[in-house]
C-alpha cells in the first residue's frame, strides 16, 4: 500500500516541552519523520547554515514568494517575516516522509485551510503550577518575561479545543511514543486510504466471477 506522508503541526505553551519532544521524536525516528524549515529574513546567527536552521530570504524575495503563493503560512515578527514553504513540505510528503512543523495556532489554522488533512497536536504539561514551574527552573528569563508567557499561554489555553490531539508532556520517553503512535495510526484512517480502497473494489469484483 502506498504511503504518502501526512502534515503534522505541533503547538503548545512555552515550557510545555514541545522543542525537546519534537527532537526526540526525530532521533529515534529519523527516516519516518521531517522537521520543517521555515524561511526567513532575519540575518543568519552564527553558526546557522541556510537550508538547515532556515532558509534565509531577502525581503523582496520573500515577498515574491507571498505574492506566487508559495508559503503555506506566514507571518511578520519584529519587522521580519517568517513563513512555512510548500515546495519543501509537498517534497517531504511526496516521499512518504511525516513533516512536522511547529507554529502558534494562527499559523496552524491557516495550514489547515491550505492542507485540510493536516493534524494538529497541542502540547502541554499536567498542570498550570507545572508550566510556572519550568519557565522558572529554566533561569534564563527575567520575573516580567514569565509573566508574560504565562498571560500568553492562557490566550492559547482558548484554542487548544480546536486541536486534533491533546498530548500531556509528564514523562518525555511516554509522550515521545505516544505522539508516535499517534501519527502513525493516522495512516490507518479510511479518508487517507481511498486509492487502497478504489483498488481492493476493483480487483473484488473482477475475481467475484471467476472459479
Amino acid at each position: 500500500m502506498e504511503k504518502k506522508g501526512i502534515l503534522i503541526v505541533v503547538s503548545g505553551f512555552s515550557g510545555s516541552g514541545k522543542g525537546t519532544l519534537m527532537k526526540e521524536l526525530l532521533k529515534r525516528y529519523p527516516e519516518t519523520y521531517a522537521l520543517s524549515i521555515s524561511a526567513t529574513t532575519r540575518q543568519p546567527r552564527e553558526g546557522e547554515q541556510d537550508g538547515r536552521e532556515y532558509f534565509f530570504k531577502t525581503k523582496e524575495e520573500f515577498e515574491k514568494m507571498i505574492a506566487k503563493g508559495e508559503l503555506i503560512e506566514y507571518a511578520r515578527y519584529v519587522q521580519n517575516y517568517y513563513g512555512t514553504p510548500r515546495d519543501y513540505v509537498e517534497k517531504k510528503l511526496a516521499e512518504g516522509r511525516d513533516v512536522i512543523l511547529e507554529i502558534e495556532i494562527q499559523g496552524a489554522l491557516k495550514v489547515r485551510e491550505a492542507f485540510p488533512e493536516t493534524v494538529l497536536l497541542f502540547v502541554t504539561p499536567p498542570t498550570a503550577a507545572e508550566l510556572k514551574s519550568r519557565l522558572v527552573g529554566r533561569g534564563t528569563e527575567t520575573p516580567d518575561v514569565i509573566e508574560s508567557r504565562m498571560n500568553r499561554a492562557c490566550e492559547e489555553a482558548e484554542g487548544m479545543d480546536r486541536y486534533d490531539y491533546l498530548i500531556v508532556n509528564d514523562d518525555l520517553d511516554e509522550c515521545v511514543e505516544e505522539m508516535h503512535r499517534i501519527i502513525q495510526g493516522e495512516h490507518c484512517r479510511s479518508f487517507r486510504n481511498a486509492k487502497f480502497m478504489k483498488e481492493i473494489k476493483e480487483d473484488l469484483e473482477r475475481l467475484k466471477g471467476e472459479d
